[in-house]
Formats: structure tokens, sequence, C-alpha cells
């Protein structure tokens, strides 16, 4: 008797997904997007010449910089209302062996990379862009508020702003060449919920996490 043909695989809008974010973490990735891209805008047309000759209106993009900056944080103090979101910080900040597996086995290109609801990648990267975040936010306050430091510490923290600021739109545009690296990922951001068999894949221990919501 010959071999029965195998099934097809399922289309992926009929495959089993499982819940991912919520809407309130949604709207406060977007809001905190939104605002760090205006803030890398405007700061390009501060700092870039051709883009500040093709723009123009030099104190408008400086009061919108400035006020962007101020507002980046708040998305995110506002989304606190949400259990999930606190419950996905909580996971953020917890780092267990299975990261530094993972973050051993990227650095060499290896398959076998254990991770949670968040790799380890995405946990540095988080910790990383909250600490830029506070110390731009510190430093472009003494640089708004003249009155508030000594000369000598606003030049230190007009240096220490640039520099961070570069490094900040580095990270960034890696965290967002990985995003379009990875479809299904970007699409749980969107939609609020991931194909099973990427998740599986991806986040193996994920299911094995306290998953209260």
């Amino acid at each position: 008797m010959p071999p029965r043909p195998e099934a097809p695989a399922a289309p992926a809008a009929e495959r089993p997904r499982v819940p991912r974010f919520t809407r309130a973490e949604h709207r406060v990735h977007r809001a905190t997007a939104t605002l760090m891209a205006v803030c890398v805008l405007t700061a390009g047309c501060l700092y870039l010449p051709f883009l500040a000759e093709l723009v123009g209106r030099r104190a408008l993009m400086v009061t919108v910089h400035e006020w962007s900056g101020i507002l980046l944080p708040v998305p995110l103090l506002l989304g606190l209302g949400s259990r999930a979101l606190r419950t996905d910080l909580t996971r953020l900040n917890r780092y267990g062996p299975h990261d530094r597996q993972w973050l051993r086995a990227a650095l060499r290109r290896r398959g076998g990379r254990p991770a949670g609801k968040f790799n380890a990648g995405q946990k540095l990267y988080a910790a990383w862009i909250a600490g830029a975040v506070l110390v731009m936010l510190g430093t472009g306050l003494l640089m708004w508020f003249t009155d508030l430091a000594p000369l000598v510490w606003r030049t230190g923290a007009t240096f220490v702003h640039d520099w961070l600021a570069l490094a900040v739109v580095l990270v960034i545009a890696g965290h967002v060449g990985k995003a379009f690296g990875d479809p299904e990922s970007r699409r749980g951001l969107r939609t609020g919920s991931v194909d099973a068999q990427w998740a599986r894949r991806e986040h193996p221990l994920w299911e094995h996490e306290d998953n209260t919501r």
C-alpha cells in the first residue's frame, strides 16, 4: 500500500495563536516609540546642517524636542495601571541561567537559545534604553534650565547628552532591524497574539512562566 501523502501545513492565519500583549501594552509601546521618533527627528534638525536648512524654524524644533523628551516616560508611567504591563516589567527585570545560555549562543551565532516570554537580548535592550532615557532626561534638563547648575556641569551634560543620543540612535536602529527580521514578533505587538509554533520555537520557556495577566 503506497504511503499516504502528508497533509499540507495549515495557513498561518489558521494556526493556533497565543496571547502575547494586551491593548494597554500596545498603546504604551506605540506612544513611547512615537515620542522617541520625534526626539530623534528634531535632534537631527538641530544638529545636521542639511536638515536644519531644509526644515528651518530652529526655535520650534527646540521646543518640540524638549517637550517630547520630557513626555517620554509618561506613557510607561500611565501604563503601570495595567497589571499585564507590570507583570511583563517583572519578567524583563528577571534574569536566569537560560539568559546566559541565550547570550552565549547568540554571540557564537548558534542555535539552542532558550528564552521565556522575553529573551536575554530583549531584556538587555529594555534595561539599556530605560537607563539611557533617564540620563538623557537629566542632562537635557540641565541644558534646558541653565540656572540649575554651574557652567562646567552644563558643559559636561551637553557632552554626555550628545554622545549618548548617537548611541541611542544606533541601538534603536538595531532594534528596528531585528523587528523587521521577525514578522511574527511585529505581528504579536500589533495584534496582541502570536503563532503558537513561533512561540514554542523562539520562546520555549514561556509556557512555564507565571502567565498571570
